[in-house]
């Protein structure tokens, strides 16, 4: 069993180093009210007070973070685990107690005028000035301290626990299905990788074994995110927010119009990713549109199951295509035991990176079926651990980056590995890679189009009441029908898709899905100058990551020439992805 090793974090949840971690933490909300009694009284020392609460706060954030990981690690491989539950719960619980320091050091800044002229006397503040410029200009939507307290405390009990709730019974969820005369028990996510399986008849037992398991807790999950909407409509709309999509932009450092020159961009390409799905349900015998469970099939011979030492040796050699850097970083992942492999009961469904930068490190989950998707899918998530890696020198606040950045690494990461297989492809391998290629990018083009159209009805809805599951069931089919248009099967859709995708269930965390087509865009767009500018382009690639803890998103993709309030870019990208589908269709 190929399994991550935590040790690096503690030794097990008895571990002393654990128990007083804990036991500093602890103090928090009486150790910050001397600093703030001390220091955020008034302004009579400025570097001192800014030096002191950065440099706490700092030490503090490292090891809530380190706690943290270890909790929902333990927890991720095993939601079954007793002491990673009791963890998480009295890491939410220390966490909120920095948000009296940090409520009251905005409020302390709202009235600093002359950030940049402090900066230049004090190397500490020059290194967090965008920080503290972000901080105090989150005043303008920050309530009073007793009230960020409260929220946070009550949370909780709120969309804290009902994330953890949906969490826990979607990961032990299990199906049953019919294979070879037998009827097997399986895990959902196992359930969920027979829609690669090349027997057609299997991937739609699957498709309705899974459907069928999820109406076992779809009144659980509907109460979920009922709740977890609910409180964010009303924090939003508390903090001074036109809704929470403007809040999410906020807090993404990202512009509307950019938003809306992809939006818009993605929205004129429709056409084209619909043009391919067509193509592909012709190619796999369909008389008509294609059925939902089919939009993941092989259509390929070639795409060969890999061992897990197959997908490592791959990946590793691959990634020496853009540099060694990245490559080393692979080696290291997998010698030290980084990853998490194979899918198992109890177990977090999907797929994700966890960067834990107090120790320079990053663990992966997988559920690895030995797919070509799979090893890309390896790929993807070191991706999100080598921007883990550009960034482990850099102080604890600037290692925060908005959620779109977040796909840059692990997309560019998986297009070199993609890229790297086509090079001795023949033409099966050539239509399996490019099959891999298209299936994502209409996944991350097209599904989070109809993901992004969902949750904005959600909002809506919920504003005047709580949606039932029959509501929730047809705002998904809605939403599939108008991104994916007569390339799928009305008849034959996924109504419970809002079950699945753990992203809706994350209160701090909405619209977690647009990123993931700003990522496929924009790492596109950067492997397009990769490829004109040559190993050359590795260095601006390395101070492009490093940067995205410290600046917009617009500045930093202005750093590499890229203006993202325009089409033209999005537009560059998605006829890149399109000439993909032309070679596609001529293939199949």
């Amino acid at each position: 069993m190929n399994t991550w090793d935590l040790t690096p974090l503690y030794k097990g949840f008895d571990d002393p180093k654990l128990k007083t971690d804990l036991k500093i933490l602890e103090g928090l909300t009486d150790k910050y009210k001397v600093l703030i009694d001390q220091h955020l009284s008034d302004h009579q020392s400025p570097i001192k007070t800014l030096e002191v609460m950065i440099k706490e706060m700092s030490e503090d954030e490292s090891k809530l973070r380190v706690l943290g990981a270890y909790g929902s690690l333990s927890y991720a491989t095993d939601t079954r685990n007793q002491n990673a539950i009791a963890l998480q719960d009295k890491v939410f619980v220390l966490a909120n107690q920095m948000t009296l320091p940090l409520v009251s050091l905005k409020k302390w800044l709202a009235s600093v005028d002359n950030l940049k002229a402090l900066a230049e006397k004090s190397e500490l503040i020059k290194t967090h000035l965008f920080y503290l410029e972000s901080l105090k200009d989150q005043n303008k939507y920050s309530l009073s301290e007793e009230e960020e307290m409260l929220i946070a405390s009550l949370k909780n009990t709120g969309s804290t626990a009902w994330e953890m709730l949906q969490s826990t019974v979607s990961s032990q969820l299990t199906g049953d299905i019919e294979l070879e005369g037998d009827i097997k028990t399986l895990p959902i996510m196992s359930l969920r990788n027979l829609a690669y399986d090349a027997n057609p008849l299997v991937r739609k037992k699957a498709y309705e074994a899974e459907l069928k398991a999820y109406e076992k807790h779809a009144e659980i999950s509907a109460a979920a995110l009922n709740s977890i909407k609910g409180e964010v409509l009303y924090l939003s709309e508390l903090r001074g927010f036109d809704s929470p999509l403007s809040e999410t932009l906020y807090n993404a450092r990202m512009s509307k119009a950019t938003l809306d020159a992809m939006i818009e961009s993605m929205e004129a390409y429709l056409p084209h990713f619909r043009r391919y799905i067509k193509a592909k349900a012709k190619h796999l015998g369909h008389q008509g549109p294609m059925p939902f469970y089919d939009l993941l099939a092989p259509v390929s011979k070639e795409d060969k199951d890999y061992s897990i030492e197959e997908a490592k040796t791959f990946v590793v050699n691959s990634f020496a295509d853009f540099s060694s850097d990245l490559s080393q970083f692979a080696q290291r992942a997998f010698d030290e035991n980084w990853v998490d492999f194979e899918p198992k009961a109890g177990k977090r469904g999907g797929a994700f990176c966890s960067n834990i930068p107090p120790i320079g490190q990053s663990r992966v989950l997988l559920n690895f079926n030995g797919k070509l998707k799979n090893v890309l899918t390896i790929a993807h998530e070191l991706g999100h651990g080598f921007h883990g890696d550009r960034l482990k020198d850099e102080a604890p606040f600037n290692t925060h980056y908005p959620m779109p950045l977040a796909e840059t690494a692990s997309i560019f990461c998986e297009t070199v590995v993609r890229n790297a297989t086509l090079k001795t492809a023949d033409d099966d391998l050539k239509i399996a890679v490019l099959e891999d290629r298209l299936q994502g990018a209409t996944q991350v083009i097209v599904d989070i189009l109809s993901r992004f159209y969902f949750e904005s009805t959600v909002f809506e809805k919920r504003k005047d009441h709580p949606l039932s599951v029959e509501e929730f069931k047809d705002s998904m089919l809605a939403a599939q029908k108008k991104a994916y248009g007569d390339a799928l099967d009305e008849d034959v859709l996924h109504p419970y898709m809002w079950l699945n995708k753990v992203h809706y269930y994350y209160a701090a965390r909405n619209y977690y899905n647009f990123p993931y087509a700003f990522g496929l865009l924009f790492a596109t767009g950067l492997y397009d100058i990769f490829k004109e500018k040559g190993p050359a382009f590795t260095s601006d690639y390395d101070k492009l990551l490093k940067a995205t803890g410290k600046m917009s998103i617009e500045s930093v993709c202005q750093s590499v020439g890229i203006d993202t309030t325009q089409k033209d870019f999005w537009v560059r990208s998605l006829e890149l992805i399109k000439a993909d589908i032309d070679l596609y269709e001529t293939l199949v």
